[in-house]
């Protein structure tokens, strides 16, 4: 019995682990969105309209971050009745998007690039590793038969979870601007 528990645990250490990376995801993507809300992204002209009309040109490019920054004209935004709910900054209001293939409307902060995409994968991987340690322990303890081998396979699968997401973590480089 105590074999089936140590696997129930470390499936359900993992499931919430699945589950952190889940509402991590959701949430940059709703960040993501509340980011360009009410934007309008132009292909053609290679610029973005806001709310109001006014165009965001293409200010500059970081080829270290891998970052387009578009930007307002300062005294457009400054004279705008909206400006205290668009931006606090007296230079106009920007847009970072990241360069990708079509130069377009992808996110600038990637989940796992982002602070808090780092630290959800910190804390899953921490929680897959214990559910690897848990069984680990268990297999250990002298088990024969199926029991071994049920086992064994948690240890596999557990560890492989792990290796994936510790991959991906020390792979995607912080990229803050």
């Amino acid at each position: 019995m105590e074999p089936v528990l140590a696997i129930s645990y470390a499936m359900l250490l993992v499931l919430v682990a699945a589950g952190l990376e889940w509402m991590g995801r959701h949430s940059s993507r709703r960040a993501d969105r509340y980011h360009t809300r009410g934007f309008r992204f132009h292909e053609q002209t290679d610029h973005w309209e806001c709310p109001e009309g006014a165009r965001l040109i293409r200010a500059e490019i970081d080829n270290e971050l891998r970052v387009i920054r578009y930007r307002a004209p300062a005294h457009t935004c400054n004279a705008c009745a909206i400006k205290t709910n668009c931006t606090d900054s007296t230079a106009g209001r920007e847009i970072a998007v990241a360069i990708s293939q079509e130069l377009a409307t992808e996110a600038m902060d990637p989940w796992l690039r982002s602070a808090i995409g780092r630290f959800h994968r910190g804390i899953s991987l921490v929680l897959v590793l214990l559910a690897t340690l848990i069984l680990a322990i268990e297999l250990f303890r002298s088990y024969r038969g199926p029991e071994r081998w049920m086992l064994s396979m948690a240890v596999v699968a557990a560890s492989s979870i792990s290796l994936h997401l510790a991959r991906n973590l020390v792979r995607e480089p912080d990229r803050r601007p």
